[in-house]
């Protein structure tokens, strides 16, 4: 019953936000063919609006949308290029989820590291270093951090390229400066639920059974003090793929990222709505996903909702 419960909720979420999306859109003032340079014919402006289907009432435009969207048909591009948006969000959904994955990675590792030896050594000059850390992370936005990664390390010591996309190279400098936040989060998330987890009776009852403490730390304290890690990870990711528009740009990285803002400042309505419901249906079954992934890290930890199981 959770599992389905969950599916259907799912959906109305995916279907509000195509809705308030498509609203928002309309309330906008302007249209797609709007230009500054000078107003298209007026013949030329009809054909377009018939093209596009911007002619039709609002509520026929909405079902429409609706309709195609039951068969994830997202529409065409209404600037120049006409291009279908399942083609512009597949063309740059490999440099962005590859983006997102390698920040993912670096973020996890060097967080939970940080906030590993942050707990163990708390109130030593490891915690303090991890928490200076942490704070500089937090403190500083990516959009800073990212120039400051290309002068020193692509411009002066030339260790990586400085922009565009190809290998591995090129994900270094824009994962790293993505990752100083969410890098810092968990760090702080670690070592505050280590610290809570390593004075708890179970982890004493090993202790004096003489367990090694690597194996308290790594098969009893770090597998309970992951958990708030687990459920942050979800978002984490999403946020990831979506919120790489900036970098993207300073990087010259082909990704939906780039898409997106650009359709922002030609109003292209079918890419804005297209990018905005595929983000969220990523989101929704990436959460989805970290909350069943709670069963398997915690078998103490059973999946219910409120008048069920």
């Amino acid at each position: 019953m959770y599992i389905i419960r969950r599916i259907l909720t799912m959906v109305l979420t995916v279907w509000v936000i195509a809705t308030l999306t498509f609203i928002m859109m309309k309330l906008i003032p302007g249209d797609p063919f709007s230009t500054e340079e000078g107003a298209l014919p007026e013949e030329a402006l009809e054909n377009l609006y018939a093209k596009y289907g911007l002619d039709a009432p609002l509520p026929v435009q909405y079902f429409t949308y609706m309709k195609n969207l039951l068969t994830f048909d997202l529409g065409i591009s209404m600037e120049g290029s006409g291009r279908p948006v399942n083609d512009i969000i597949s063309s740059g959904l490999g440099a962005s989820a590859t983006l997102g994955l390698a920040t993912l990675i670096i973020a996890l590792l060097f967080g939970i590291a940080l906030g590993i030896i942050a707990a163990l050594y708390h109130n030593s000059i490891f915690d303090y270093t991890a928490m200076v850390i942490a704070t500089i992370g937090i403190s500083v936005p990516n959009f800073i951090l990212a120039p400051i990664l290309m002068k020193f390390l692509a411009v002066d010591l030339e260790i990586f390229p400085v922009a565009n996309w190809g290998t591995w190279q090129h994900a270094v400098l824009p994962s790293l400066a993505l990752a100083s936040g969410p890098l810092a989060i968990i760090a702080r998330f670690v070592r505050s639920s280590m610290l809570d987890v390593m004075n708890q009776d179970y982890i004493k009852t090993a202790d004096a059974k003489g367990l090694p403490t690597y194996r308290i730390i790594f098969l009893h304290g770090i597998r309970n003090a992951i958990l708030p890690v687990v459920s942050f990870i979800g978002p984490l990711f999403v946020s990831l793929i979506t919120g790489t528009l900036v970098i993207e740009k300073i990087f010259s990285i082909p990704g939906i990222g780039r898409y997106f803002v650009d359709s922002i400042f030609n109003r292209d309505y079918t890419v804005i709505m297209g990018t905005t419901i595929f983000y969220s249906v990523i989101l929704v079954v990436v959460l989805f996903l970290i909350d069943v992934s709670y069963r398997f890290i915690d078998p103490r930890i059973t999946l219910t909702s409120k008048g069920g199981s």
